[in-house]
């Protein structure tokens, strides 16, 4: 390839703008991002909600090349993030490569050029040489299709799209699902409810959050002492790390924070009915493992009830259980997170032959180091298959795969276009299955499974490990794609 190769990512949350950062120290500046919405952020601009905030500390939430050191928590909340974000993406021009309100419906890889064609939902249609996705594991909500929802006579809405025009004060309220935004919604909202229902399909394991806020002291001699904010981000990472372990294999950390769990359950509820529903029905680790200091206080209140029986159907007046009694609710909010296992569901991707990417995941999405499909040339995923943590800063992560991307950028600006290698992906693929067989993810069902029962969302392994992996683009796990156009 002559000139310098032209780039589209789609997404400009923390992974697409990550991957435009990575591919500017390359020396790729062709850079085009789309951003469905108008303006950047990803989850962190879409989750709205009451209580919205990080379940991994703050020290660990920023990217390497942009560190923030005065976060005024210790767990950052919803707007603090959002507008760190922002703010970096203007100051570093980031911002300047965005074009919002630019929805991809289509990407189609020609092989007699050796590009890429993408359409928007307008119908433009827009070229480039290598594309990248930044779409993210959580960026489309889940709904459930309950029987008889369309009846509902009040406003029904999922954390995710939270509707700020509905007033919940003095309202019966209903919040269906007990997962991570549940357990920060409810809190949030119990004082301002005439009655909260929860509606709870499994108990998760809530453990104690160290939260808290930092003093403009400690915000002070954090960027005053770059050495002592880079040491304290790498006391917590190692901490992290030793999460990572326990929840992806039964680590040394499963006693104590079972334990952990154990205390704060017994300490915080004092009714032994609800402290019974409330416990889980699977392993530690085995679903998400959520921090909350607020959770099981909030559902002790008069006014809050939790209720185990499974929905039969949505009413005009509320939500019916199994055992046929009619929860009377005005408001119906959906804490049932997103299609984690759906990657890039809603874009209609075609590699070489026309070959449609939603048929080579049939039967469970895979790519050799969660970023290349076969039969798919220079075209790579960011927070793609198996590369979600039980543990940690996902950041981490996303910054690895920006590295390589723009490694693999530069490969084909020097030898052409290049294509994952079937063996190699096919060997990665055995390797992360035979390692999440054998985690305690296998033990139960889960969003981190698709239907199918396969683990695809998550790294059975620490972050270290994942950065070795990555670290340099490996060409002879990949082919150069003949015939097309340099």
């Amino acid at each position: 390839m002559d000139a310098t190769p032209s780039v589209i990512v789609i997404g400009a949350g923390f992974g697409g703008l990550a991957a435009a950062h990575h591919l500017r120290e390359a020396g790729i500046t062709d850079i085009t991002i789309l951003e469905r919405a108008d303006g950047v952020g990803g989850v962190w601009r879409e989750n709205t909600y009451p209580g919205a905030a990080c379940d991994v500390p703050s020290v660990l939430y920023s990217w390497s090349f942009a560190r923030k050191h005065d976060w005024s928590h210790r767990y950052a909340r919803q707007p603090e993030i959002l507008d760190y974000i922002r703010s970096h993406a203007r100051r570093s021009g980031l911002a300047g490569l965005v074009r919002t309100g630019a929805e991809v419906t289509a990407a189609t890889w020609h092989d007699a050029e050796g590009r890429w064609t993408v359409r928007l939902a307008d119908g433009e249609e827009l070229r480039a040489d290598v594309l990248v996705s930044a779409v993210g594991q959580l960026s489309r909500p889940s709904v459930p299709t309950l029987p008889g929802v369309e009846t509902f006579a009040g406003p029904s809405f999922h954390t995710a799209t939270w509707d700020h025009d509905v007033d919940l004060a003095g309202r019966r309220v209903a919040v269906v699902g007990t997962g991570a935004s549940a357990i920060q919604v409810v809190p949030a909202i119990v004082e301002r409810v005439a009655s909260l229902t929860v509606l709870q399909r499994s108990a998760p394991y809530v453990v104690p959050k160290p939260d808290g806020t930092y003093s403009a002291r400690q915000q002070r001699r954090f960027g005053s002492h770059p050495r002592l904010h880079r040491l304290t981000r790498q006391g917590v990472f190692h901490l992290s790390e030793q999460l990572n372990r326990t929840l992806d294999s039964d680590g040394p950390l499963a006693e104590v924070l079972h334990r952990a769990w154990q205390v704060h359950l017994r300490r915080q509820v004092g009714d032994p009915a609800l402290r019974e529903r409330l416990v889980p029905d699977y392993p530690l680790g085995c679903k998400r493992l959520l921090f909350s200091n607020d959770w099981y206080p909030a559902l002790t209140r008069p006014h809050v009830a939790v209720v185990t029986d499974a929905i039969s159907s949505v009413e005009p007046d509320g939500i019916r259980t199994s055992d046929g009694r009619l929860h009377e609710v005005d408001v119906i909010v959906f804490g049932t997170g997103f299609a984690a296992t759906d990657f890039l569901a809603g874009i209609d991707v075609r590699g070489r032959g026309g070959r449609r990417l939603s048929d080579a995941w049939d039967g469970g999405a895979r790519a050799h180091l969660g970023m290349a499909v076969p039969e798919f040339p220079n075209f790579f995923v960011l927070y793609g298959p198996n590369t979600n943590l039980g543990g940690s800063s996902i950041i981490g992560m996303l910054e690895a795969q920006a590295g390589y991307v723009a490694r693999a950028a530069a490969h084909v600006r020097d030898r052409g276009p290049v294509e994952v290698r079937r063996d190699r992906a096919a060997a990665y693929d055995d390797e992360m299955q035979r390692r999440l067989g054998e985690s305690v993810w296998s033990s139960c069902a889960s969003w981190y499974r698709d239907p199918s029962g396969r683990i695809t969302t998550n790294w059975p392994g620490t972050v270290r490990e994942y950065q070795r992996r990555t670290a340099a683009f490996d060409a002879s796990d990949f082919r150069v794609v003949e015939g097309a156009v340099r």
